[in-house]
């Protein structure tokens, strides 16, 4: 776990130092909405540069979890970190944001995911806390019982926040509005459903984790 801390951490440094020198092209007086078009040879290389990290981070998992569900939480856990010391990094490099309530491009991939800084923030604890909820019992509990409600729970946590991350897309037009909105019922309901999974996690397995321990 401490070597995949570090290792997102340092991912986290290059990843937010291309994104320096992608604000310097496009954004010289600093990043703000309306977004400026990116021509697409460079758009199709940041959709690959996208690509490419879910792909590394999700290898960091694939390595370091014995089963497949520990995999997985390894994977959030390298994801959550990764994410937070981006946004860490972006402080220290360019003083960027200036509040957690600034709007930013989250990701690219299929349309754009736009919202305030923190929401990705709380994802990303929210990630970590499934991540050594899950770690935690799968290391004392010889096999981890999850449910369909678990599953349920976190694919629809999942989703209505990817639908809150991508709404202004298709509510504004980024290129011309520099005021975007947030829908925050949206993205608040989904963390809600998505904690509820994690809840159920713990709930479904500590009854097997009492047994373990007598």
């Amino acid at each position: 776990m401490l070597w995949v801390t570090i290792l997102s951490i340092a991912f986290a440094y290059v990843e937010s130092s291309v994104v320096v020198y992608l604000r310097m092209v496009f954004y010289p007086e600093g990043f703000h909405f309306p977004l400026q078009v990116m021509p697409s040879g460079t758009l199709i290389i940041e959709l690959g540069r996208e690509f490419a990290t879910i792909v590394m981070l999700a290898a960091i998992g694939y390595i370091t979890g014995k089963s497949l569900i520990e995999k997985f939480f390894y994977f959030i856990l390298s994801f959550g970190i990764w994410d937070i010391f981006y946004y860490i990094w972006l402080k220290v490099f360019l003083n960027w944001p200036s509040s957690l309530l600034e709007d930013d491009i989250l990701f690219l991939i299929p349309v754009p995911w736009v919202g305030p800084v923190i929401t990705p923030v709380i994802v990303s604890i929210t990630f970590i806390s499934a991540a050594l909820t899950g770690i935690y019992l799968q290391d004392r509990i010889s096999i981890l019982k999850i449910t369909k409600m678990q599953v349920l729970a976190a694919v629809s946590g999942l989703t209505i926040i990817f639908i809150s991350f991508i709404w202004m897309t298709f509510s504004t037009d980024l290129l011309k509005d520099p005021d975007p909105g947030f829908p925050w019922v949206i993205f608040l309901i989904g963390e809600a459903v998505l904690a509820a999974g994690i809840i159920l996690l713990w709930k479904d397995n500590k009854a097997l984790l009492r047994n373990q321990n007598m």
